[in-house]
């Protein structure tokens, strides 16, 4: 049996998914880390995602030592992570994330970039394999089910991609961590969507000290 097609993501209680972009290059560049637009994009970013880092699961996954906090936060990371078969993400997200992912990318799935030229899969320690699909979210998503198997198939991100899918009607649910910071400004998590198109039912909430966590099944109208 087919698995589920998702996402989760943290968002500001304003409703952003991450702040104003800046190019990549800059954010992992000497020069860059001096520069007002950078700081203040890791410093907003930071803010909203300081509720994974703490987190026993986070740190294990990412090789950063042992330790770390459990509880309620941490069963729903490390559930995110064991429902999930195969992803798909945007190729701006996978732009960021090469200089910053370990040697061991963090997925340990194969992952499905959508982009627009072709490139030959690249394989990484520890399971993850970046394969580069070029024909369309509805042809990744096929080649992600398949790889999934039985498991879910998550749709990492970004902000765009995620839209893409929501607006075709592809997603069944999705989780938002919902964090008490405000952005003002920045990237919002459901532009470009038609609101008209979807239904929405909220089946889970789960409070921490840090975020509340929202789930909510898709359906079409």
């Amino acid at each position: 049996m087919a698995g589920k097609v998702f996402f989760s993501v943290t968002m500001s209680l304003d409703g952003f998914m991450a702040p104003e972009e800046v190019p990549v290059e800059d954010v992992f560049s000497p020069e860059g880390q001096n520069d007002p637009r950078v700081r203040r994009w890791m410093a907003k970013w930071s803010e909203l995602q300081a509720w994974v880092f703490p987190l026993r699961f986070f740190r294990e996954n990412l090789k950063l030592g042992e330790g770390g906090e459990e509880g309620r936060d941490n069963d729903i990371a490390r559930e995110t992570f064991e429902r999930t078969g195969a992803s798909v993400m945007g190729r701006r997200m996978f732009d960021a994330g090469e200089p910053a992912w370990p040697e061991e990318a963090p997925f340990h799935t194969p992952v499905f970039v959508l982009t627009h030229t072709t490139r030959d899969p690249w394989e990484r320690p520890g399971g993850t394999t970046f394969h580069f699909v070029d024909d369309g979210i509805e042809s990744a998503l096929d080649r992600a089910r398949e790889a999934a198997g039985d498991r879910d198939v998550r749709i990492a991100g970004g902000a765009e991609t995620i839209q893409q899918y929501l607006d075709s009607g592809l997603i069944d649910e999705f989780s938002i961590a919902l964090a008490p910071v405000l952005f003002g400004t920045g990237i919002r998590l459901f532009d470009h969507v038609d609101p008209d198109r979807l239904t929405l039912n909220q089946t889970r909430t789960d409070t921490s000290s840090r975020v509340t966590h929202l789930t909510y099944t898709v359906g079409k109208r």
